[in-house]
């Protein structure tokens, strides 16, 4: 059983919350750029705040790789998520030592303090024990409220936690695995699953769950390609993972009905700007950045009559404006079909950054805040941050 923040005795303790901060900084001026993942905390820092918790946040951010490397510092996340708590944040300048500890034993109940990035020590990532019991002396509670990180053992996400008397999960990882659970278990039928982005590889294994449960498979974006070439379609000069037809064959033979697209947007080169047309076979020299027309009114067809819906990777090329149409059409679909009564999750990554560039983030069912760790739940696999927080 994983317990609630909710169900936790947090007031005038010191709490530990493992939050995601791991947002793009603007390279001119430090500040961040996005705050998604600062706001999607916000709700738990909030309760744990009016429940009178000392509250002690921990992130880590980009890749410094146990160095200490200034542009990757906190210091700018704080900065905004004081403004959208209303209240200071006392910033630490290091995650453990002397500083840390003498910050940690003079906060008042109701204070909120950030440590400097985890992994400006190696030892976060290499789940070191000593390093982990330093984190855990720092609190009587620990929480993790920070989704897109569970699927990593690390010193903070669950070398401590052992070390901690109470733990539990914050609400967007409760919010999380309320979401994502029935997709493994019991969704409502018709299930449909959307699945696109490059490769086959990175997707395989959530293919092989998903198709003992689903009604069918919508795939789009590069790894469509490989699909088509294992169907013995003309796919151009498309990328194709050779290494894996024979995979993409085994997926094809199933008896579960997987669509591919019919029309494609194509061009010669894969960037914007690069002149497109619409094929409904891909020629010779040109390639497919974009499911078509014709695929996205099937595909959009096809979800207004699903009851459940999984979609992660994008259609195409989506960054570019010329090869976003079909990404744009399963992202309106899927606000369509929410409205009709359907549970709709996306599954983080391009999908999540999709959706919210849309403005339609808040028109699905949820749209979930880790990429990997969401395939990897769907995969079946034990969340090595979500099996740390069992009691």
């Amino acid at each position: 059983m994983i317990r609630s923040i909710e169900q936790l005795e947090i007031s005038g303790k010191r709490l530990f919350i493992r939050v995601d901060f791991n947002v793009p900084l603007d390279k001119k001026t430090g500040a961040v750029k996005d705050d998604a993942r600062i706001r999607a905390a916000v709700p738990t820092i909030q309760h744990a705040v009016k429940q009178r918790a000392k509250v002690i946040l921990a992130s880590h951010l980009g890749r410094p790789d146990g160095k200490v490397v200034p542009a990757m510092s906190l210091e700018p996340a704080g900065a905004r998520l004081s403004q959208l708590l209303g209240q200071d944040v006392t910033f630490a300048d290091d995650c453990v030592g002397d500083g840390v500890r003498k910050l940690v034993a003079e906060m008042r109940e109701g204070q909120v303090l950030l440590l400097e990035n985890l992994r400006f020590h190696a030892e976060e990532e290499a789940n070191d024990d000593a390093f982990a019991r330093e984190l855990a002396a720092l609190c009587d509670v620990y929480v993790d409220d920070a989704f897109g990180t569970v699927h990593r053992a690390h010193a903070s996400t669950v070398g401590m936690v052992k070390h901690v008397p109470q733990r539990g999960a914050g609400f967007l990882v409760a919010s999380e695995l309320k979401h994502l659970q029935p997709l493994l278990k019991g969704a409502a039928k018709p299930y449909l699953a959307i699945l696109g982005g490059a490769k086959v590889s990175d997707k395989i294994k959530v293919i092989d769950q998903l198709l003992a449960r689903v009604d069918a498979l919508l795939i789009g974006g590069a790894m469509a390609y490989t699909f088509m070439q294992a169907r013995g379609e003309p796919v151009g000069s498309s990328r194709v993972e050779k290494d894996k037809i024979d995979l993409a064959k085994r997926v094809l033979d199933k008896g579960v009905p997987v669509l591919l697209p019919v029309d494609h947007v194509v061009a010669k080169e894969p960037k914007a700007g690069s002149p497109s047309q619409i094929v409904d076979r891909i020629p010779d020299g040109l390639l497919g950045l974009d499911i078509g027309p014709k695929t996205r009114a099937a595909y959009r067809e096809r979800i207004l009559g699903a009851q459940t819906i999984f979609w992660n990777g994008p259609m195409g090329m989506f960054e570019a404006p010329d090869f976003a149409a079909g990404t744009k059409a399963v992202a309106e679909a899927l606000a369509d079909a929410t409205k009709r009564g359907a549970r709709t999750v996306v599954g983080g990554g391009d999908s999540a950054a999709a959706v919210a560039e849309m403005g339609l983030a808040d028109q699905v069912t949820h749209v979930s805040t880790g990429g990997g760790a969401s395939l990897e739940f769907l995969e079946g696999r034990e969340l090595p941050g979500i099996a740390a927080l069992e009691t």
